[in-house]
């Protein structure tokens, strides 16, 4: 059989490629190595836009139930428990539609987006067969997995950061310069502790140049804590809670939780460069690394297959041409670099371990007041995108509709034109046939929110694309018109 995607890797990146094409109703063949779920926790955080995408798929619901919603932020604090800067955190709704912030147990997020990926019948799951080589041929690929092989016109490396499909695309890395081991110990609080329920709800990244450490409220009992080695400390004996538990006392003793793992990893910020070649394509860890100090590795994967899905659903259905993947890696490689270059930015404020580097530091914050930041929200690359400056290539907000809908719900997974009625109605008879033999959605009443946003860029209207970025924006129905012949199909 011919598969038209096969998706390599079935972590929750590979897992979100696979709902997406299989909604889509594509042929998709993902080839997981390993027999079961990985156990324990590694991811634990996700934002409002991937809230939003999981909503693309159809999964909103149940991963709302398995994740917590948190409205708290993060806050860099100094040794002497001064404020430095802080992450805020949003009440109730954010732009997308859904909180800010979730935080939850990667296992199980693991478990519902699988279960997601084999409500498809055209979704063929392959656990326990690991993938060893790759063949390419003029118009598919070949497969090599132990004595069995299979074929698939593109191929997706979703497996991590030791790529077997980035080997065979060739590519190469930027080091943007952050190599450091941590500790991760992960705990479950005992419910009748007093200083567990003490443990602050938002997330503390303790800038202490003694032993910096980050300290996460998951959700429930679970709560993590991250610990910088130090120069010195043996990252063999760094595991054993005979050396860890003394670096948690001024918040937990022993008696107060039990350790659910603990484990040494070394945070690294690199880009490949090389993300397409033919038909191999590559998402999520297998492009990109980033340290945890945004809380975005595994957001930025899923963006990954968000982006990839629709081009590569436009393709297989013939509605665009194949260069359209050329845009994949041009639009997410610059988007991904922002939230890396940030996140290495405050680990180099959380990782000063040098006295006076680290008082002049906090000076600095003293002179200056708190920073505040948000996650940022950076422009796409150039691609499959109008060539201006945002917001095109910028995350669109979902607000409700005045039919108390979400955006999202009401456009589907399509291209969609969002205005102001005389807007659209002035367009000509040539880009209204264009819009319906594209099957684009048409919202003329957005309500207030949108004719807020459309007020604020000057503009009377905008198209949007599958993945909620804007393609590009409007004030005349001429400029529209214009827009119209510019869609990729």
């Amino acid at each position: 059989m011919m598969y038209d995607v096969a998706i390599v890797g079935f972590g929750p990146v590979g897992a979100l490629l696979a709902n997406l094409l299989g909604r889509a109703g594509h042929h998709v063949l993902v080839l997981e190595r390993d027999a079961d779920i990985h156990p324990l926790p590694r991811a634990v955080h996700f934002d409002g836009e991937v809230m939003r995408i999981f909503q693309s798929a159809d999964l909103a619901e149940p991963v709302a139930m398995l994740a917590r919603s948190s409205s708290k932020g993060m806050r860099f604090i100094n040794a002497a428990g001064e404020l430095l800067l802080e992450r805020r955190g949003v009440d109730g709704v954010g732009p997308q539609g859904w909180a800010n912030n979730w935080y939850f147990n990667q296992p199980t997020l693991d478990a519902a987006l699988r279960a997601g990926a084999a409500r498809y019948s055209s979704v063929d799951i392959r656990l326990q067969h690991d993938v060893t080589a790759l063949t390419k041929h003029g118009e598919h690929v070949t497969l090599a997995v132990a004595d069995q092989s299979f074929t698939a016109r593109y191929v997706v490396g979703c497996d991590g950061a030791r790529s077997l499909v980035r080997r065979h695309i060739g590519s190469t890395q930027d080091d943007l310069g952050l190599h450091q081991p941590w500790l991760v110990v992960d705990l479950l609080v005992n419910p009748g502790s007093p200083r567990a329920a003490a443990l602050p709800e938002y997330t503390v990244q303790l800038c202490d140049p003694a032993r910096p450490m980050t300290v996460v409220n998951v959700g429930g009992r679970r709560r993590r804590w991250e610990i910088m080695l130090m120069p010195g400390d043996r990252a063999e004996a760094m595991t054993d809670s005979a050396v860890f538990w003394p670096m948690l006392s001024r918040w937990l003793a022993p008696t107060d939780a039990t350790v659910e793992r603990a484990a040494v990893y070394t945070f690294h910020s690199v880009i490949a460069r090389g993300w397409r070649r033919g038909r191999l394509m590559l998402a999520g860890d297998a492009c990109h690394q980033t340290p945890p100090f945004l809380g975005q590795g595994m957001c930025a994967g899923l963006r990954d297959a968000a982006n990839l899905a629709w081009k590569l659903d436009a393709v297989l259905y013939g509605r665009a041409a194949d260069a359209l993947l050329d845009t994949y890696e041009s639009e997410r490689a610059p988007h991904v670099r922002a939230f890396i270059e940030l996140a290495v930015r405050l680990g180099a404020i959380i990782q000063a371990t040098d006295p006076a580097i680290a008082e002049a530091r906090d000076e600095q914050f003293r002179d200056g007041g708190t920073e505040l930041f948000d996650f940022p929200q950076p422009q796409l690359g150039p691609g499959a995108r109008i060539d201006a400056e945002p917001p095109v290539g910028v995350i669109f907000p979902q607000p409700r509709l005045p039919a108390r809908h979400l955006l999202d719900e009401a456009v589907g997974t399509r291209f969609a034109v969002i205005g102001r009625r005389p807007i659209l109605a002035a367009v000509t008879a040539a880009t209204t046939e264009r819009w319906r033999a594209a099957d684009l959605s048409i919202i003329d009443d957005g309500g207030p929110v949108i004719d807020a946003w459309l007020a604020a860029h000057e503009c009377a209207a905008l198209i949007l694309r599958p993945d909620r970025y804007v393609f590009g924006t409007a004030r005349t129905g001429a400029d529209l018109d214009a827009l119209t012949s510019r869609l990729p199909y």
